[in-house]
């Protein structure tokens, strides 16, 4: 199997570690993987906005570029959201680009989404010596289903704890745009989110979105917390935050 990884603008400029981490679980599976040099931005900030002929130049740039590989893995469920649930809605009135757009979305998977349903790793390639705890960030959750995966990948790796804390499935005021437009509203979010961490008593808050983390850490570093590290599950799964 050829996959492409699409590694995210996030990803790329605040945490390459976490493309990394993708990488190295991707090629344990015995896959090709390709990282596609010319990718971009999945147009998700520009829908978001309201600008919808930017959003569709970038999905079709996104498409023509991801679309000759067998499968296209991305460790993010926001991003995987777009290209799934978006694409298809947002070229459903092109006769050419509409159903490539279809085609590209049934072959794109959140990244452990297809590690435990596609890929199917017999083994995580790493140890974790720690408690953690969850967070489901939207988009993955109610987009894409995503919920019981990441649980099930994590329970699958040597020393590791899972202590849920409590509404992980609430949102942790990021939301993009959103916590710049409304920022007071988004720190009283992920306030609640910090509460719900720090009263799990894990080391560590996993989740599978980078802007989620970026929110939540740079929250808790704001409410003193110095301690509590903050990881994609890429990271922990591959062993790449293993301190």
């Amino acid at each position: 199997m050829r996959l492409a990884l699409y590694v995210t603008c996030l990803v790329d400029l605040m945490r390459p570690s976490v493309g990394f981490a993708a990488l190295r679980l991707l090629e344990a599976t015995g896959a090709e993987v390709v990282v596609p040099e010319g990718q971009t931005c999945c147009g998700q900030p520009a829908w978001s906005a309201g600008d919808r002929p930017l959003a569709v130049e970038l999905a079709r740039k996104a498409i023509a570029e991801l679309e000759a590989y067998d499968a296209v893995v991305i460790p993010s469920g926001s991003c995987a959201d777009q290209i799934r649930n978006v694409y298809p809605r947002l070229l459903a009135d092109d006769s050419d680009w509409g159903p490539r757009a279809r085609a590209l979305a049934g072959r794109t998977h959140e990244l452990t989404d297809f590690l435990s349903a596609v890929a199917q790793l017999p083994a995580m390639p790493a140890d974790f010596a720690g408690t953690v705890t969850y967070h489901d960030s939207c988009k993955g959750l109610r987009g894409l289903s995503i919920k019981d995966q990441p649980r099930e990948l994590l329970a699958r790796v040597r020393g590791l704890t899972l202590k849920e804390m409590a509404d992980c499935e609430e949102c942790c005021g990021f939301g993009g745009a959103f916590s710049i437009k409304f920022g007071a509203v988004s720190t009283q979010i992920v306030d609640r989110k910090c509460d719900a961490i720090a009263a799990a008593g894990a080391d560590t808050v996993v989740g599978g979105d980078l802007g989620c983390l970026l929110n939540i850490e740079g929250r808790l570093r704001r409410r003193g917390d110095e301690t509590t590290r903050v990881l994609h599950i890429a990271e922990v799964l591959a062993g790449e935050g293993e301190s």
